[in-house]
Parts: structure tokens; C-alpha cells; sequence
């Protein structure tokens, strides 16, 4: 009987210790941003963050949590107070998708924008606090707007990816230029066909009742593609998130 009892007995720890270690395998994959990446409510539908679209490449042991917000930049992501959750919640392993730049350009709104000097240590800080919690920063450049001036796809950015691939240079992040890539979308799709991306609504929608014509934010099928983008960066990098893509 007794000899049964410490059958059982170790079978269960060992059961344990099973549980425990595939449970540790867990990671979580956090997206830090604005409202192109951003979780939207209900009366925002159609218009998608492509943080929303995200989960759906990976298997069950990634986890993606979503924090990207509408309007914010490196810099009132963290005076509201945004980052230090995420910073105590991160566990060795974990990722920290970094994708600002839409809303630090736009330094006449001082609660928001940034000099692109403050936009570098902005980034270079959130690097760093990332990387002291053992954990895996990758840098994103922001994504194209829809800015086309007679068939031609203009940049509406300035010098912010510049300083975003320069600090993943000098820092050795991994870097995602969704800005190249999301260009490199809309020439191949063309002006009018790139419409179908981003959250162009009729009249008569119960969200927006005079319609929307908004070349900034995606649509569901904008924010697939987006992700989808996301992921090749991913598996062009060979990160070791690869290993849990669908």
C-alpha cells in the first residue's frame, strides 16, 4: 500500500512539474503604439487595428495583448501612465512590439508631439526597460497612410522612421520597417484599389451615418493584410516567435 501511495505520489509531482513547464512556455507578445495598431471599440466598426488581427497567426502558447491606444505617442503613452503595467507584467521571454511615430510628428500639440531628438530617447528608454526585464523589444516603423497626390504615394512621416531604424541600428533591435512595407502594398494595389485597406464607409452606416473617408485607419481586411505583414517581418528576422506561427 505503501509502495502504491508513492506511485501516485510521484506521478501527480510529476504531473505537476509537466503542467508547470508548459504553462512557462506561455508567451506573451505585447503591442505597445497608436490607433493604426489600437483595439477599437464597437462604435469605431469597421475601422480594425492591425493588433487586432495579430492573434490570429500564432498558435496557443503565444499570447498577443493589444495596449497600442488612438492618439498616443511615445511620449503620452508613458506620462499616461500606459507603460508601467506592461513593464511590471513582463516576464523573461516576452516580446514588446514597439510601433509609434503617427502622433509624435505632430509637435503643435504639445500633451502629444515630440522633436525628433525626444522621439530617439523616447524609444531608446522603452528599449532598455524592455531588455532589463530579460525580455525582447522589436522596433516598428509606422505604417503608410493612404497619401496619394496625382498617383503617386507621398511620405507623410518625415525624419520619425529614420530615427525609429537608426535606433534599432545602434541599439541592435530587431526592426520591422512597416512603413517600406506597407508603401511597397499600396503601389502594388494602386490608388484607387488601396481604398479597400482603410476604413472607407457610405452613408448610412450606423457608425458613421454621413459616411468616412479616412486614409489613416485600416479596415478589417486592411488590418489583416497589415498583420499579415507584420508576420513576414517576423519570419524575415527569424525571431523565435516564428516557431509558434500557423
Amino acid at each position: 500500500m505503501n509502495k502504491n501511495f508513492f506511485k501516485i505520489l510521484a506521478a501527480g509531482t510529476i504531473a505537476i512539474l509537466f503542467s508547470f513547464t508548459f504553462i512557462q512556455k506561455k508567451t506573451k507578445l505585447y503591442i505597445i503604439g497608436d490607433s493604426t495598431a489600437a483595439n477599437k471599440e464597437e462604435k469605431a466598426y469597421p475601422e480594425t487595428g492591425w493588433g487586432m488581427a495579430l492573434q490570429s497567426y500564432f498558435k496557443a502558447d503565444v499570447t498577443v495583448d493589444n495596449r497600442a491606444l488612438n492618439g498616443r505617442s511615445t511620449k503620452s503613452f508613458r506620462a499616461e501612465k500606459r507603460w508601467d503595467p506592461i513593464l511590471a507584467e513582463l516576464n523573461p521571454g516576452d516580446y514588446v512590439f514597439i510601433e509609434f511615430g503617427h502622433n509624435d510628428e505632430k509637435v503643435d500639440k504639445p500633451a502629444v508631439g515630440v522633436s525628433l531628438a525626444d522621439f530617439k530617447i523616447n524609444l531608446v528608454n522603452y528599449v532598455k526597460e524592455t531588455r532589463s526585464k530579460k525580455a525582447f523589444p522589436v522596433l516598428l516603423t509606422p505604417i503608410s497612410r493612404r497619401s496619394f497626390k496625382n498617383g503617386v504615394l507621398m511620405d507623410s512621416h518625415g525624419d520619425y522612421p529614420r530615427i525609429t531604424r537608426q535606433v534599432a541600428d545602434s541599439l541592435n533591435v530587431p526592426l520591422i520597417d512597416m512603413l517600406v512595407k506597407t508603401e511597397s502594398l499600396l503601389n502594388r494595389l494602386g490608388e484607387e484599389p488601396s481604398i479597400k485597406l482603410f476604413n472607407y464607409v457610405d452613408s448610412g452606416n450606423v457608425n458613421y451615418p454621413n459616411g468616412k473617408k479616412d486614409n489613416t485607419h485600416l479596415s478589417p481586411e486592411g488590418a489583416k493584410q497589415v498583420a499579415g505583414l507584420v508576420v513576414k517581418g517576423i519570419k524575415e528576422l527569424k525571431l523565435n516567435l516564428m516557431k509558434s506561427l500557423k
